[in-house]
């Protein structure tokens, strides 16, 4: 009966024993390392306590000669072994009823754990993220202050030796050719309208022509065996009846059509080679000469004795709506074809963007076009694509304040990046004109390589 009655116990605490094993083994899963801990070293005093209760004798407790119970054996000897192994196994029975043993809540506490960690990965990156782009908006701004600003005593120095050079440009040709139709002459550029960068270096003075309206007529680079969209030839009209010589600009027909090129020609020779301007430097204490040969006539004006301005002679003529400058294409077998001017439409339409909701428009295009100034490598990207970028931009995304001058500043990098992908930057006034037709393939792909090999940090490009 004594060995049935041990082998009841051991069957007993084997069975509570492996119960004890499983929550301990998925305690960890359930309740974390934390309460797996706590959970354990309550299992433990509790195993300890049922191990005592079902090796005590099942015969009477003996009292001392005192009449007391001995202190080596606790104070609940007394009970029967078989009540207390009962009730500890009713109280584990219910501990173990509280834990879930379903295998799919197992899975819920491990996937809402996952959720939970997941999220606050998400919560740390966007955080990462924030501080970056707030301390990209910070160089940014520093950026604008110490390379892209120029101080405004500057600009008004530079327009002024503007200023007096074209009066006296004025007067000489009036002196000179007073036959020559020509409107007024007035300045143009970034210049006037507050978005130079760097250095107050360049400015346009542009020279409108006289043209009739019954003798002459402007035929879209599109409609040419050319195929050259933002550029146009001005064809002679009506030779037949008004024959060469009608009109001042015959002289400067080239195969039936007013050529670019032999106008600037004609305006070279009046202005680099009839006017004395070491003379009128030294009258208006700046020191004048014709630039270098470059795409057009250009003079260079020292001021100061460390500032020097370039004077761009623009010769332009207006048929219609259609406005014309002779800056002539990149390519030499097109240097038929004029230009047609969109940027002072261009600029007009961001300046109205930025005046409308006191936008960054203009600064983020400042900082873009200082870049391009400073690097080397962007050299190619003109002022003109670069406004056509923001003002894609802006068709895009309405907010335009301060505060996300970094976030507009990196979707205009990447925009950029994306038309040199394709190859095509569409004009955002005229999306026939594709404004990068004057660029080689491999300089396409020098623009984007570089572009594309700082968008991972775009700090480099302010380091210039």
């Amino acid at each position: 009966m004594a060995g049935a009655g041990e082998r009841k116990g051991k069957k007993d605490d084997n069975g509570i024993g492996t119960a004890i094993d499983f929550v301990l083994s998925n305690a960890r899963l359930v309740l974390g390392v934390g309460g797996a801990a706590m959970l354990g070293i309550a299992t433990l005093a509790v195993k300890r306590m049922y191990d005592r209760a079902i090796s005590a004798p099942t015969s009477p407790t003996r009292l001392s000669q005192s009449g007391k119970r001995s202190w080596e054996e606790p104070s609940w000897l007394g009970s029967s072994s078989r009540l207390l192994n009962q009730d500890m196994k009713t109280n584990l029975s219910r501990s173990l009823q509280t834990l879930p043993t379903d295998s799919s809540a197992f899975e819920m506490d491990l996937v809402r754990s996952t959720k939970q960690k997941s999220s606050v990965k998400r919560s740390q990156v966007e955080l990462k993220k924030s501080r970056l782009r707030m301390s990209l908006q910070e160089k940014l701004f520093a950026y604008y202050r110490r390379k892209v600003a120029i101080p405004v005593e500057e600009q008004a120095r530079a327009k002024q030796a503007a200023v007096d050079i074209c009066a006296e440009l004025r007067g000489f040709l009036r002196a000179k050719l007073p036959d020559m139709p020509l409107r007024e002459m007035y300045l143009s550029g970034s210049l006037y309208d507050d978005l130079q960068v760097v250095t107050a270096d360049h400015i346009q003075l542009i020279v409108p022509l006289v043209l009739e309206k019954n003798l002459w007529s402007c035929i879209p680079g599109e409609d040419t065996i050319m195929n050259i969209p933002g550029f146009c030839l001005v064809r002679r009209e009506n030779p037949e009846y008004f024959p060469r010589g009608s009109s001042y600009w015959d002289r400067c027909v080239v195969g039936g059509y007013l050529s670019p090129r032999s106008v600037a020609d004609a305006f070279e020779k009046v202005v680099a080679g009839s006017i004395n301007w070491p003379a009128i430097g030294s009258l208006l204490d700046y020191v004048i000469r014709p630039a270098a040969p470059l795409e057009s006539l250009t003079l260079e004006v020292q001021y100061e004795r460390d500032r020097h301005l370039l004077i761009d002679f623009l010769p332009s003529v207006t048929l219609g709506d259609t406005v014309l400058v002779a800056k002539p294409h990149r390519l030499a077998q097109y240097d038929n074809l004029w230009r047609l001017s969109l940027r002072p439409a261009e600029t007009a339409r961001l300046r109205a963007l930025d005046q409308a909701d006191s936008g960054c428009r203009s600064l983020c295009l400042k900082i873009l076009k200082a870049i391009c100034k400073l690097n080397p490598a962007l050299g190619r990207l003109s002022a003109s694509q670069l406004t056509n970028v923001i003002l894609h931009l802006a068709q895009e995304e309405t907010d335009w304040s301060q505060d996300v001058l970094a976030d507009r500043f990196l979707q205009a990098l990447r925009g950029l990046i994306g038309y040199l992908e394709v190859g095509i930057l569409p004009s955002a006034l005229n999306p026939k004109v594709n404004l990068f037709t004057e660029l080689t393939p491999e300089e396409v792909d020098e623009l984007g390589y570089t572009l594309y090999s700082s968008l991972s940090e775009p700090e480099v490009l302010l380091q210039v």
